[in-house]
């Protein structure tokens, strides 16, 4: 079996479905940040972070980089990159770090609005792989492993009361919680249903396809997502469209986009007749209420683009 930490290519286990709050003595349950999902490789010789692309971040976030002083052992830590202001996670502040590429830009945001980097399980230990240990093993062999400081935390976790810490979430004006079975081994890569998000507003992952100019100042994204007609034969169905200002720097990277002359769709729906479409390969995320029976979301508003998922890893489902 190859050394998870030597070939540092593990893709993180996800959330496989969302819910309503709930009660469990058989899940624990933590808040939802509003960051960006990272693998931490730390041992002796330095900090290693990676996004779910497997791409290296420290360059983004150099504030970080002695991350592995902060742990007793080799390990892999899965977690969350986050940026907190007023006092809560602000995924605009870590996606726009993520997506800057100059590094005096990055210097002066990283004291600005230091990023953080929020443990909530940890892959491997010493020298062996951990995945197999049940979710309250692998707990508290990372309570063990991290010392805690400004920049490293661990997630904290409740039992039981899943209904309560919701409700507190909501006060708080956080992002939601998540249920985890407590019995759960970590599968790399496998979206999982034992890991439950709960949240008031849903939030989904799409494909930019084109954009269509509306009112002076507003674009409407037109939205899609990959189906399936087999493992090799993917293709785009349209999803939507979100609204955008032209003058945020997310627009500026779409209209930065190769355009072209056709529509990357074999169906397009009415109402698209005016799109510019482009070449499909940027991913948001946008945020709604609900969607309709028709499928179309309700209140959709546009989080923010992101480079750490592929676009063919956003799946209609």
């Amino acid at each position: 079996m190859e050394d998870l930490f030597v070939y540092k290519n593990i893709r993180p286990m996800l959330i496989g479905s969302s819910g309503q709050a709930f009660d469990s003595p058989d899940h624990i349950f933590e808040l939802k940040l509003d960051g960006e999902r990272c693998l931490a490789y730390l041992d002796g010789n330095g900090t290693d972070l990676r996004n779910k692309r497997n791409m290296k971040m420290i360059m983004k976030v150099p504030e970080l980089s002695d991350l592995h002083l902060r742990v007793r052992t080799r390990c892999i830590l899965d977690g969350e990159l986050i940026i907190v202001r007023d006092g809560k996670p602000d995924f605009f502040e870590i996606q726009r770090r993520s997506l800057t590429s100059d590094p005096f830009k990055i210097g002066l945001a990283s004291k600005r609005y230091p990023a953080t980097f929020t443990a909530f399980d940890i892959l491997y230990h010493k020298d062996r792989q951990v995945t197999d240990l049940s979710l309250m093993e692998r707990k508290q062999l990372l309570a063990e492993t991290v010392m805690e400081n400004e920049r490293l935390a661990i997630s904290r976790y409740i039992e039981n009361d899943g209904i309560a810490f919701y409700k507190l979430a909501e006060e708080n004006g956080l992002e939601g919680i998540v249920a985890k079975k407590k019995e759960s081994r970590y599968l790399p890569g496998v979206r999982t249903k034992e890991w439950i998000k709960i949240k008031k507003l849903i939030d989904e992952d799409f494909v930019v396809c084109g954009y269509i100019e509306k009112e002076p100042g507003i674009v409407s994204l037109v939205l899609g997502q990959y189906g399936s007609c087999g493992s090799e034969n993917k293709f785009l169905i349209y999803k939507g469209h979100v609204t955008l200002g032209i003058s945020t720097s997310d627009f500026h990277i779409v209209k930065s986009v190769r355009r072209l002359d056709d529509p990357p769709f074999e169906h397009v729906p009415p109402g698209n007749r005016n799109a510019i479409w482009i070449e499909p390969v940027l991913v948001c995320t946008v945020k709604y209420m609900m969607k309709t029976p028709g499928g179309s979301m309700r209140q959709p508003v546009f989080k923010g683009l992101r480079d750490d998922k592929e676009p063919e890893d956003c799946i209609s489902e």
